[in-house]
């Protein structure tokens, strides 16, 4: 059962907030969804988001400008938060790329992580089970992308579930974290020290392994600080595309950061890529 926490009409649509006991979690979660003007007569397609580290559900709602675009499409914008929060774990809080909201979107194995921090299964099983029994959708379209933390996850779970993702695509995702410190700390935490198992969460590895059916659009501003300090490593990605022939498009966005302004500034053209396989 999800609890309405705030709606708000935008775009000929609705866009609202909402609440739910994740059972994947074992806690509360929260997500947005934006239902495009469309879906007050049919079931319409699916695009996930899945944010950024200290991003929550409202971030990418109020800030990319995608409503607009997801309206013109006929496109249901779904957006969850970023890990599980008010856990009870010890020091949860204590990091801003490691806990409350750093989920990374993986299943962890590690105690004490282990009882709640399962953002994979949330987002790739739960959350659209959820989603289909509140919202006027259809399950046979749906699609992933995201930011940064986001953007890997939108990557990993794109490639692990090809037969649930039509399309996947990312702002300045971080796509080799097994060589990243951003990853090596995440991975090492939520999953422990088998490296094996680390390599089911990057997006390198597995599109060495097993690719995705459809191109892939990566955004990549060159004013970003975290592509200097080399926690994105975008070329390592390219570089393994080109080995295994995986169609990428990555464009290099010329003085562009890391921000909400450089999403918002292409989101068009992501939702567009979306939506010429959901439609």
């Amino acid at each position: 059962m999800i609890k309405l926490s705030s709606e708000y009409k935008t775009f000929g649509g609705k866009l609202g907030f909402y609440s739910h006991f994740s059972s994947s979690c074992n806690s509360g979660m929260r997500f947005a969804v934006y239902q495009p003007p469309q879906a007050m007569s049919q079931n319409v397609p699916i695009l996930y988001w899945l944010s950024g580290l200290t991003c929550t559900e409202e971030n990418f709602m109020i800030k990319a400008g995608a409503q607009k675009y997801a309206a013109e499409h006929g496109l249901l914008l779904v957006a969850p938060d970023t890990s599980p929060r008010n856990t009870g774990i010890l020091g949860e809080d204590e990091s801003w790329d490691f806990g409350t909201g750093a989920g990374f979107y993986v299943d962890a194995t590690e105690i004490p992580w282990s009882s709640h921090y399962k953002m994979y299964s949330y987002v790739v099983e739960e959350l659209p089970k959820v989603i289909a029994e509140n919202f006027p959708v259809n399950l046979d379209k749906q699609s992933i992308f995201g930011h940064s933390m986001g953007g890997h996850g939108a990557l990993i779970c794109a490639m692990r579930n090809p037969e649930q993702y039509k399309s996947v695509s990312a702002f300045a995702p971080i796509v080799a974290p097994m060589q990243c410190p951003w990853g090596e700390k995440a991975l090492s935490g939520y999953l422990g020290d088998n490296k094996e198992t680390w390599s089911n969460y990057d997006a390198t590895e597995l599109v060495k392994k097993i690719g995705f059916h459809s191109p892939i659009l990566i955004d990549q501003g060159t004013a970003d600080s975290f592509l200097q300090q080399k926690q994105l490593l975008p070329e390592i990605f390219e570089k393994a595309c080109g080995e295994v022939k995986q169609p990428l498009n990555l464009r290099y966005q010329e003085g562009y950061d890391h921000s909400y302004y450089f999403i918002a500034s292409f989101m068009e053209d992501h939702i567009h890529h979306h939506a010429i396989f959901l439609n």
